[in-house]
């Protein structure tokens, strides 16, 4: 008889929240200093250093980790989040683009989960555009 195999979540198969930040690091780190990520740099505050502590919590949660960021946000999504920001096409893929570089620098070991990660965040990013 076959042994179930336990399911596992995306953020356990990302590697959990140290795997978050690393990425989450290597994005901030690509938005900063490439230019081909200038228009998006430039809609973001001076300050990017909520913004790194942030978002690895809130992809923590949304991946089936932790849910503080959630609970300390009740009732947010990133879609709320930035509805009041002039997100166009070009700085929504180049926030596509940018997080697909970290997801792919961070070499997670899993490829299937990096590849699912890289596809639904460039969706969510080109679902902020606006015309």
């Amino acid at each position: 008889m076959p042994v179930d195999t336990p399911v596992r979540s995306p953020y356990e198969r990302i590697g959990g929240l140290g795997e978050l930040r690393r990425i989450t690091d290597r994005f901030y780190d690509l938005m900063e200093t490439d230019p081909a990520f200038a228009a998006l740099r430039a809609i973001h505050a001076d300050d990017l250093g909520p913004m790194r502590d942030s978002l690895p919590g809130f992809l923590a949660g949304w991946s089936g980790g932790p849910r503080d960021w959630f609970e300390a946000h009740p009732g947010k999504c990133m879609m709320s989040m930035h509805k009041p920001f002039a997100i166009t096409r070009e700085t929504a893929a180049q926030w596509a683009d940018c997080m697909e570089r970290a997801i792919a620098d961070a070499k997670l070991p899993d490829p299937d989960i990096a590849r699912a990660l890289c596809d639904v965040l460039g969706q969510m990013a080109r679902g902020m555009a606006r015309p």
